[in-house]
């Protein structure tokens, strides 16, 4: 499975390994920032037995899980252009599945934050757990649908081709969704936490998370602009010129052709 590989037009990579470059400084930035937010700021990690805390694992493995590895999954083919398809297709089916993990444990700690408090709290009454879960959702839906179609077992070719573009808006759809929700979550706890009085004084957390949010969509623009980037398309190598072709990708501004 390759969304966002094309054939037959001039590659151009200049610029690729810088890009490359920023995208995993930023990404690995946002996972230091969270991780010192959570630690130092929310007073760190628990069980169930300290619901409060148990939250605080929540917004460690949505930005692990569904925005730097779901990034990293989506960059695969072009990052590792020299590789061969086979090998792609599971490393990035083991990234998605690794983001798919950490969501699913993210959404296990933030319910039992709710359920399990001396006072409840509702679940689901806000704007970022909609989007949040419905994220998630489409995240599993994406992940199942692709297995099935380019891994195993594998659809025919004709099948490919059809939901081949589906695949590929679904999956760069679903990212900045991702991205999206967090912004949405961050704000929310700042305010939670803080209350509006103590957020609009902008103390060191504060500055940390917002910074933190701003670094995300970041994140975003270098995923999107090294994944739908035509030059930086991945060229089959020698030995799978002989095999049939993979359907290429509609960004890359040509219609998909049957693998």
């Amino acid at each position: 499975m390759d969304p966002f590989m094309g054939v037959g037009s001039p590659q151009d990579l200049r610029g690729f390994t810088i890009g490359f470059g920023l995208v995993q400084l930023v990404g690995l930035t946002c996972v230091v920032l969270v991780s010192v937010w959570t630690n130092h700021f929310l007073g760190g990690f628990a069980g169930p037995s300290n619901p409060q805390l148990e939250f605080n694992y929540h917004p460690l493995f949505m930005v692990l899980g569904l925005i730097f590895c779901y990034g990293n999954g989506i960059l695969v083919y072009r990052v590792l252009r020299h590789e061969r398809k086979a090998r792609l297709k599971l490393l990035h089916a083991g990234l998605q599945g690794t983001s798919f993990i950490f969501a699913v444990v993210a959404l296990k700690t933030v319910f039992d934050s709710h359920n399990l408090a001396a006072s409840p709290i509702p679940n689901m009454y806000s704007l970022h757990s909609w989007l949040g879960l419905t994220t998630v959702l489409l995240f599993a839906m994406q992940f199942a649908v692709g297995f099935v179609t380019f891994l195993f077992p594998g659809l025919g070719q004709l099948l490919r081709a059809k939901y081949l573009p589906l695949h590929v808006y679904f999956g760069l759809a679903i990212f900045v969704m991702a991205v999206a929700t967090a912004l949405m979550g961050i704000t929310e706890k700042l305010i939670f936490k803080l209350r509006p009085a103590g957020y609009s004084a902008l103390p060191g957390e504060a500055v940390l998370a917002n910074f933190l949010g701003f670094l995300l969509v970041v994140f975003a623009i270098l995923v999107v602009y090294l994944a739908t980037r035509a030059a930086y398309r991945r060229q089959p190598l020698p030995e799978e010129a002989t095999l049939p072709l993979e359907p290429q990708s509609p960004l890359d501004g040509q219609r998909p052709k049957g693998p």
